[in-house]
């Protein structure tokens, strides 16, 4: 008896990974190598001399840890937004639900224009901040609210799906048991928002890695103090040095694809811890 094939609307393995690895190629892999062959230009020395200039490491240093710090503010705040989304009614809902996708549809720089306008010295915000001895525009501060502003929307709609597909009869059950509110997230809920979380701060945090157009403006491109990364490769490009520019992002091309490998390594070893339990 013959063994009839089914039809699939998919083509075959070998079709669609050959089509994929094009399409991977083609905007992925020879663009991001060219930075390294590029790099290659240069002696070793003079790689040297340009990775441990004070200079770049001070934008190294603030790029990451800025970028760290509001990835983390929004893993807290995002998981929050995403709950109140879900689990109640609230007026205007409809309307604040949109209003998370805003940095997305909103152009980077006129983000930065307005967060230098409202945070500045004669800001709406600033001006009441600059008293009590907070300065946030042109300072790393204005830059870790920068990149929580674009980088909000990630943690939001990686977490809010698996929200409403968790019943909350899982959470009534919880109290029936005698379990206290506290114990119910942090051993009913959150166990099954950890991988969501995990993912939204690693889209979040490589969001923020590249940001260039929020933060031109309410950094200020101090050297050594306010300028992250992004800015020097941008200042290296305009003085011409294309050699010491592809140095510099190749550099954190490497470094933010080790930080997100061990993020997503983590992230993997918590859904299989979850899904044997």
């Amino acid at each position: 008896m013959s063994r009839i094939k089914k039809n699939s609307v998919i083509p075959g393995f070998g079709l669609t990974m050959g089509l994929a690895m094009t399409y991977l190629c083609l905007l992925v892999l020879i663009p991001l190598s060219f930075l390294f062959v590029k790099t290659a230009t240069l002696g070793w020395r003079e790689i040297g001399q340009i990775i441990s200039s004070p200079r770049v490491i001070a934008s190294l240093r603030l790029t990451f840890l800025t970028s760290l710090i509001a990835a983390a503010i929004n893993a807290i705040f995002g998981l929050l937004v995403a709950w109140v989304l879900v689990r109640y009614e609230v007026f205007g809902k409809r309307f604040i639900d949109a209003l998370v996708d805003l940095p997305f549809a909103l152009p980077t720089a006129v983000a930065g224009i307005s967060l230098t306008a409202i945070y500045s010295k004669n800001g709406w915000m600033g001006s009441l901040l600059e008293p009590l001895g907070i300065k946030v525009a042109f300072t790393p501060l204005g830059i870790t609210v920068a990149l929580t502003f674009i980088g909000l929307p990630f943690v939001v709609r990686t977490v809010q799906p698996v929200l409403q597909d968790l019943a909350a009869e899982v959470e009534e059950a919880s109290a029936c048991l005698g379990a206290t509110r506290w114990q119910t997230f942090w051993k009913v809920v959150f166990p099954c928002l950890q991988p969501a979380v995990l993912t939204g701060f690693t889209l979040a945090f490589a969001r923020a890695l590249g940001e260039y157009g929020s933060v031109v403006f309410i950094s200020g491109n101090m050297p050594m103090r306010t300028e992250i990364a992004p800015l020097l490769i941008i200042a290296k490009l305009e003085q011409f040095d294309f050699a010491g520019a592809a140095t510099l992002a190749a550099m954190m091309l490497v470094a933010s694809f080790v930080l997100l490998l061990l993020i997503n390594i983590i992230q993997w070893k918590t859904a299989q811890r979850f899904s044997e339990q």
